[in-house]
């Protein structure tokens, strides 16, 4: 039999978290059918010798449902090795909707996600209404990678329940409407239904999305739908609180899971804003709890902190500041100059005392980028690699005798490409490793397609191998790849993907272990209509197949586009 492809000589590291070992894989109408010494023709060869093959990584928790319309590519996922996706989490998807509500969809999506509206507009072609329709229109765009979907919330409340939906609390009649677009979502496909309880998700008013609206009792009887259905995972974004909130919560979490007896996925995280303190370990505890009972339970989280990002290009913290405000509008290379004027320069830094003062709000990415605080100094950090260990602006300032916002204006007028983060979330390397160490963990929380000019989170895949593998040393590379793999996979029931192993689907990524990492992030122009983005690209990639076809070639597209909508328990 002549194969279509036979990758020879690799290093494989195949997601069971087993040593590695060399082999061929031979491949087959985009399935893995053979694994060894192979000597079977095949019409491509591809030579991995020195270099690790491993199966494509999974993100289980991704916003692309707009950028789909528009990305082929998948960016930034496809660029660390990421061969399929879940998108529509946190309640937050296009379907269902109707016709008169697209424009108030998009502008939500918005103000959680950043992507203008008109972005969204011109690279949108809206030719669904339902969520199976959604998934049949988008699975017939050109993709470089795997898609899967949630059913989301706050989009059926609204198809439901049109404006009620943002202030009422669901009828019995509207409960039975929306369990039956559950079923239906489930029926074409869906990987199960998602809802947010998170503060930080509000519509362009400021006001809560229409989930947050809903009671626990109506969550309870969706959920339920997938129960009966014996199929779906329960997907949810916490509210980032301690002590009697945090309670609440999970205990509410814990009832619903034990008894839908349905998967569940909740977001993980460790903040040090606000009132007190959110630590992980009061969450993960609360996992095991679940556990314990009986509850299939999983917490979401990243390899690194969750990070605001400021730039010249982008979100400055001052840019609500009048005198700030009209300089922002010049062109780049005008406020580079103006930045080297000794006036300006005075007033910029006098016009800093005004902001709003540091207080107890938490603020997600795009709070932090909107709505700024006074920043804290010690906590915003000039960027200049991506291994935790870039100086802040405090410690700048110190060196230098200057105010903080003197040393940012130098570092721009220097270079217009100079990033700034504030971490938000998962602030230090403890706090991420305490986490990922968890056994009911999963590291799936990139964010990709959300926050696209404030937050960067996509590299979390070639920097767990670059920073907690090859830099730290805290984990092998056979545990970092089935933490990428396997483990997802098992976790969203993906049956055939996240291991090499014949009978599997060719999904497979191949790196150099000793240069895999992430670039620095740069603002891109590069949304529909010409909107600004963050981009951020990774080193060692050798190539990417997804079903069994080459998609990436040393980081640069190949123009094959064999990805497919992934639809959960063979729909």
């Amino acid at each position: 039999m002549e194969l279509d492809l036979v990758i020879r000589n690799g290093v494989i590291v195949d997601g069971s978290g087993s040593p590695r070992f060399t082999a061929d894989i031979g491949i087959q109408k985009g399935w893995i059918v053979e694994l060894g010494c192979i000597r079977s023709k095949a019409r491509q060869t591809v030579d991995a010798e020195g270099q690790v093959v491993a199966p494509g990584f999974i993100d289980g928790h991704t916003h692309m449902d707009a950028q789909i319309s528009w990305d082929p590519l998948g960016s930034c996922s496809c660029w660390h090795g990421v061969t399929s996706v879940v998108m529509g989490n946190c309640g937050f998807a296009l379907a269902p909707c109707q016709p008169d509500q697209r424009e108030w969809i998009a502008r939500c999506l918005e103000a959680v996600e950043d992507i203008p509206t008109e972005s969204m507009i011109a690279g949108i072609n809206w030719t669904w209404e339902t969520f199976p329709e959604y998934l049949d229109a988008v699975g017939k765009l050109p993709k470089a990678i795997n898609y899967g979907a949630f059913l989301g919330h706050s989009a059926i409340r609204m198809y439901i329940m049109g404006d009620r939906a943002l202030h009422e609390i669901g009828s019995e009649e509207d409960l039975q409407h929306m369990g039956g677009l559950v079923a239906d979502a489930l029926n074409a496909g869906a990987f199960g239904f998602s809802t947010s309880r998170s503060s930080t998700h509000v519509t362009p008013d400021g006001t809560p999305v229409a989930s947050r609206i809903a009671d626990w009792s109506e969550i309870e009887y969706l959920v339920d739908v997938m129960a009966r259905h014996n199929r779906g995972i329960f997907q949810i974004a916490p509210d980032v609180e301690s002590g009697e909130a945090h309670e609440a919560f999970f205990a509410r979490l814990k009832e619903i899971s034990v008894n839908s007896a349905r998967p569940t996925m909740v977001g993980v995280f460790s903040t040090r804003q606000g009132k007190d303190p959110y630590p992980w370990q009061s969450q993960v505890k609360s996992l095991d709890d679940i556990a314990v009972t009986g509850g299939r339970v999983y917490g979401q989280t990243t390899t690194k902190s969750i990070i605001a990002v400021f730039s010249l290009k982008s979100y400055l913290p001052f840019d609500n500041l009048p005198v700030w405000r009209e300089l922002r509008e010049l062109s780049i290379v005008e406020q580079q100059k103006r930045f080297c004027d000794p006036d300006i320069r005075r007033a910029l830094i006098a016009h800093e005392a005004e902001m709003k003062p540091r207080d107890d709000t938490v603020q997600g990415g795009g709070a932090a980028t909107t709505d700024p605080r006074k920043p804290n100094y010690g906590n915003l950090l000039a960027l200049k690699g991506v291994d935790w260990d870039d100086p802040s602006l405090e410690e700048l300032a110190q060196q230098k005798n200057q105010h903080p916002v003197e040393v940012m204006l130098d570092l721009m007028a220097q270079n217009e490409n100079q990033l700034f983060v504030q971490p938000i979330n998962n602030e230090t390397p403890e706090d991420v490793l305490g986490m990922l160490r968890h056994s009911r963990t999963l590291a799936t929380f990139s964010d990709s397609g959300a926050h696209v000019c404030q937050e960067m989170a996509s590299s979390l895949q070639t920097h767990l191998i670059s920073y907690w593998v090859r830099g730290r040393g805290v984990f092998s590379l056979e545990e970092a790849v089935r933490m990428l793999t396997s483990d997802i996979a098992s976790a969203f029931q993906l049956s055939d993907r996240g291991l090499l192993r014949p009978g599997y689907r060719a999904d497979i990524v191949i790196f150099d272990e000793t240069a895999i990492r992430p670039r620095l992030p740069s603002v891109e122009s590069d949304l529909p209509g010409g909107a600004r983005r963050l981009v951020q690209k990774a080193d060692g990639i050798a190539a990417v197949f997804v079903n069994g076809v080459m998609t990436f070639r040393d980081g640069e597209s190949t123009g094959s586009y064999p990805g497919e909508i992934l639809r959960a328990n063979g729909s």
